[in-house]
C-alpha cells in the first residue's frame, strides 16, 4: 500500500498526529497560512493563490543602494542528483534529511564532503560555480491512505537526539594531545547520552518546549568541548560545523517501512562508503602532522572524485569505480603509516580501510527494523515520502544587492539555510512563506498554492543577505548570518550586507493534482509534507574572482549572467 496522502487524508493524519502530540500552541506569522507550527490545525492545506492577498513588499532603494542582479544556470537537477543527505545542517551524518533533496551546481557534495571535496568537484553550472545549491523534492501521488499507521507509528515512537561525529571528521592528533582529546570526545559521548535519557519523557509525543530545552542547553557544552578540541589541534579544524544536534523522530520510518515501497530497484543515486580513517590513527608525531593531513584530505579528495564519476556515469560502477579507488586508497594510507613510522611505531592494519563499498539499495527491500534507510525504486521513495518526484521545470537562481547600500564578496565556503524543515518539533520562529505561482509572485504563502490556467506553481526561497565578517558558518547553521530589515532593507547591527541569494523554483503540475491536493513536499516524518517546512541550503563555492564580479555587477546596478 502505498504511503503517501491526498488532500483529505492528510489532513486527518495531521489531526492525529496533534492528538497524539498534546496541545502544540506555538503560533508564527505569516500570510495566506495555517497560523500555528503545525499543519494539523488547518482544514485545507492547498489555497487558491487568488485568495492570498499581496504581502511581498520591498524596501525602497537609497541613494547608496546595490541594485544589480546576478544570474546563473546550474540546470534543474537534469544529472540526477538526489540524496537525503543534509551537508549544511546535519554534517557528517547519512540520510540524515530523511527526506529526498534535488541538488544543484555542486556534483560531489555529500554529507561528509570537506571543503577540499567541494573545491575540487565539477559543477552543472555554466558558468564553471561549485557552489551547492538543495532542496527538497516535490512528489505527485495520487494515491489514498488512512492516518492511523502514521499515528500509531509516532505513538511507538521514542525521539532520539541525533548529533555529527567529531571523531570522524578530525585532522591528525598530535601525539601530546591524544589522551585529552580522546577524553573530550568520549565527554561528547556521554553528553549525548545524558540528552537522550531526557528524551525519554517525550516519548511517543512530539514536545516543542523539551526539544528546545535539551538542543539549546546541548549545543552550548559541545560548543565548548569541541573549541577546547580545535585548540588542541592548533585550531586547524572547522568544528564549528559539528555543533549543532537535532531531534529525529526516524523510529516512525522502521514503523511504517514494511509497507513503504512497492517496488525495491535500486534507482538511487549511488554514493561511496568507505571506512572511516581519521578515528582510527594513533597520536601523530608533532613532526608528520602535516604529512598526515595532506594524506587524509586526499582520501576526502578520491571519495569526492568517486562519487562526481557516479553521478555523470552510473554504468558499471563497481568496476569503473570501486576498483581504481581501492588502489589508490592502499597507496595513501601506506604513505600515512610511512610518515608516522619515521618517528614512532609504524601503525597496523591501515590497508584493511582501503575497501570501499556503494550505498545502493538492496535488490530485497530493507528489514522492518532499518532506520533512515536509503531511497528505493524508480521513484527513489522513503517511508513516508513516495510517489513520483516532480522536475523543476526552471530553476533561477540569482544574487541580489540591499537597499541600503553596496554589498561585498561572500566568502567562499560560507553555509546558510532558509526555512526550517522542522517547525513542529522544533518551533516556527525560522520557517518562512515560500509557496506562490507565477504571475502572482507579490505574494507568497505558508500552504501549498492553487493556480490559474498557464501559471507554475512556484517556490521562492530567499536566503539571508547580511554577514558576521567573520565566520562561514554558526554552531547553529544560522547565528553568523541573518536577514536584512524588511521594512528598511538595513542588515542588523555587526552585520554586513553580501549578495542576497534567492532561488525561484517552477514546476508544471496538472491542475487537477492540485485542485485535489496530490502534490506534496518530502519532509521529516514528524512534519508530514507540511508547506510550512519547506527550507533550501547553500555552500558558496564561487571562486574568489567570481565572487568579486558578483558584488561590482551588483554594486554598479546591472544585471549580469
Amino acid at each position: 500500500m502505498k504511503r503517501n496522502l491526498n488532500r483529505p487524508a492528510r489532513i486527518a493524519m495531521a489531526a492525529a498526529v496533534l492528538a497524539a502530540t498534546g496541545a502544540l500552541t506555538v503560533t508564527f506569522v505569516t500570510s495566506g497560512g495555517n497560523g500555528t507550527a503545525d499543519a494539523a490545525t488547518s482544514l485545507d492545506q492547498y489555497v487558491p493563490i487568488q485568495q492570498v492577498q499581496p504581502n511581498v513588499r520591498a524596501p525602497k532603494p537609497g541613494p547608496g543602494a546595490s541594485t544589480g542582479r546576478f544570474t546563473v544556470d546550474c540546470g534543474t537537477n537534469g544529472n540526477g542528483k538526489f540524496s537525503p543527505d543534509n551537508p549544511v545542517a546535519q554534517p557528517g551524518i547519512k540520510n540524515g534529511a530523511e527526506h529526498v533533496h534535488d541538488f544543484v551546481g555542486n556534483k560531489a557534495i555529500t554529507a561528509s564532503s570537506s571543503n577540499a571535496d567541494l573545491d575540487a568537484s565539477g559543477t552543472t553550472c555554466r558558468n564553471g560555480d561549485k557552489s551547492s545549491y538543495f532542496w527538497p523534492v516535490v512528489r505527485i501521488d495520487r494515491s489514498v491512505r488512512g492516518s492511523d499507521q502514521v499515528k500509531q507509528a509516532l505513538a511507538r515512537t521514542q525521539p532520539m537526539v541525533v548529533c555529527p561525529s567529531v571523531r570522524d571528521r578530525l585532522p591528525a592528533v598530535p601525539a601530546r594531545a591524544r589522551a585529552t582529546v580522546d577524553r573530550l570526545l568520549t565527554e561528547l559521548d556521554r553528553l549525548t547520552a545524558d540528552a537522550n535519557q531526557r528524551m525519554t519523557a517525550s516519548r511517543g509525543r512530539i514536545d516543542t518546549r523539551l526539544n528546545k530545552q535539551i538542543l539549546d542547553g546541548l549545543r552550548e557544552r559541545r560548543a565548548g568541548l569541541t573549541m577546547r578540541i580545535s585548540s588542541l589541534i592548533g585550531g586547524r579544524a572547522g568544528l564549528v560545523s559539528l555543533v549543532d544536534c537535532d531531534v529525529s523522530y526516524d523510529g516512525m520510518h522502521a514503523a511504517m517501512h514494511g509497507a513503504s515501497h512497492s517496488t525495491a530497484t535500486p534507482a538511487a543515486t549511488p554514493q561511496v562508503q568507505c571506512p572511516t580513517v581519521r578515528d582510527r590513527l594513533p597520536g601523530v608525531p608533532q613532526a608528520a602532522v602535516a604529512e598526515v593531513d595532506r594524506n587524509l584530505d586526499e582520501l576526502d579528495r578520491q571519495i569526492s572524485e568517486a562519487n562526481e564519476r557516479l553521478v555523470s556515469s552510473r554504468a558499471d560502477a563497481g568496476n569503473a569505480v570501486l576498483g581504481p579507488l581501492r588502489a589508490k586508497r592502499v597507496a595513501v594510507l601506506d604513505r600515512i603509516a610511512i610518515a608516522i613510522g619515521r618517528h614512532t611505531a609504524r601503525p597496523q592494519g591501515l590497508a584493511a580501510l582501503a575497501t570501499c563499498t556503494l550505498n545502493q539499495a538492496p535488490a530485497t527491500p530493507a528489514p522492518s527494523t532499518s532506520a533512515l534507510p536509503d531511497p528505493q525504486g524508480p521513484n527513489l521513495e522513503l517511508p513516508g515520502n513516495t510517489g513520483g518526484i516532480v522536475r523543476p521545470a526552471q530553476v533561477l537562481i540569482e544574487y541580489r544587492g540591499n537597499a541600503t547600500g553596496k554589498v561585498v564578496p561572500m566568502p567562499k565556503f560560507l553555509r546558510a539555510l532558509t526555512g526550517d524543515a522542522k517547525p513542529t518539533s522544533r518551533g516556527p520562529a525560522n520557517a518562512r512563506a515560500g509557496w506562490t505561482c507565477s504571475g502572482f509572485t507579490d505574494r507568497l504563502s505558508d500552504k501549498y498554492t492553487v493556480c490559474p490556467a498557464g501559471s507554475r506553481v512556484q517556490r521562492v526561497h530567499d536566503f539571508p543577505g547580511c554577514w558576521d565578517g567573520a565566520n562561514i558558518d554558526s554552531d547553529n547553521h544560522r547565528k553568523h548570518v541573518a536577514f536584512a530589515d524588511r521594512t528598511t532593507g538595513a542588515c542588523p547591527q555587526g552585520f554586513t550586507a553580501i549578495p542576497q541569494l534567492r532561488i525561484t523554483i517552477s514546476y508544471d503540475i496538472p491542475r487537477d493534482v492540485q485542485t485535489r491536493g496530490q502534490y506534496a513536499l518530502d519532509s521529516f516524518p514528524e512534519e508530514n509534507h507540511n508547506p510550512f517546512s519547506d527550507h533550501d541550503d547553500f555552500i558558496n563555492v564561487n571562486s574568489a574572482r567570481t565572487m568579486q564580479r558578483i558584488a561590482t555587477c551588483i554594486n554598479k546596478g546591472r544585471n549580469c549572467s
